[in-house]
């Protein structure tokens, strides 16, 4: 890496980015293993639930009312992971047109003057985040088939043991955290948009999306709704 790449960028530039980074990554972890733990926000609510649906399946003569269910959840991840591939494709076919997006931005009245070299490591952030966001929904699909092959395979009602109910709810968890970490970089990549206009914007509105987020997992009515 060059020094001009390297000083072509402020170093408001790189506090803003090592923030994004910081709170994308750190928010993930507190929610998924940190001190508030999963259980206590709306993921572990989805969990107790998600076990409860898998003793039921095990107690029901028709199934297919849970095949429906799992299909719908399946319908809403492919939906994500269709959108991405166009946001996505939309991004690569900005990098392909670089100079026109710069005359076209320079004409909005808070553009700054930057270099193509700057724009491109911008364009490339948020295609990182999108790549990601497919990566975690396609995975999430995927996950969701295995679910659907533990419904077909479910025992006669009666005959199941409560570990089969423990392994279809673990593989629906699974299925949903993938999807949620998606979801999760939508928002981000949403907050990397910012960059474009200033640095410390791109930092505040980083910021509100986590507040946004901490707000949506531990103290939404939603989760409210779903406690015991």
């Amino acid at each position: 890496m060059s020094g001009a790449w390297l000083s072509a960028f402020a170093l408001a530039d790189w506090i803003a980015l090592a923030w994004f980074f910081a709170c994308w990554a750190g928010y993930g972890w507190v929610v998924e293993h940190g001190p508030l733990g999963s259980m206590r926000g709306l993921l572990g609510a989805s969990h107790h639930f998600r076990l409860e649906w898998g003793r039921q399946l095990l107690r029901r003569e028709g199934r297919v009312g849970d095949a429906a269910l799992i299909g719908n959840l399946m319908q809403s991840v492919s939906f994500y992971a269709n959108t991405t591939i166009y946001v996505i494709a939309g991004l690569l076919a900005l990098l392909g047109t670089m100079d026109k997006l710069i005359d076209a931005a320079s004409d909005l009245p808070f553009a700054k003057h930057v270099s193509r070299d700057v724009w491109e490591v911008k364009l490339l952030l948020l295609l990182t985040v999108f790549i990601v966001a497919y990566f975690k929904f396609t995975w999430s699909l995927r996950q969701f088939n295995m679910l659907s092959l533990l419904v077909g395979a479910a025992p006669p009602p009666g005959e199941g043991t409560e570990e089969y109910a423990q392994r279809f709810a673990r593989i629906n968890a699974l299925s949903g955290d993938e999807f949620n970490r998606g979801i999760r970089a939508y928002y981000f990549g949403l907050a990397a948009v910012f960059w474009f206009v200033d640095p410390w914007i791109f930092s505040a509105i980083t910021t509100l999306i986590v507040a946004v987020l901490y707000r949506r997992d531990f103290r939404s009515k939603t989760l409210a709704a779903m406690l015991p």
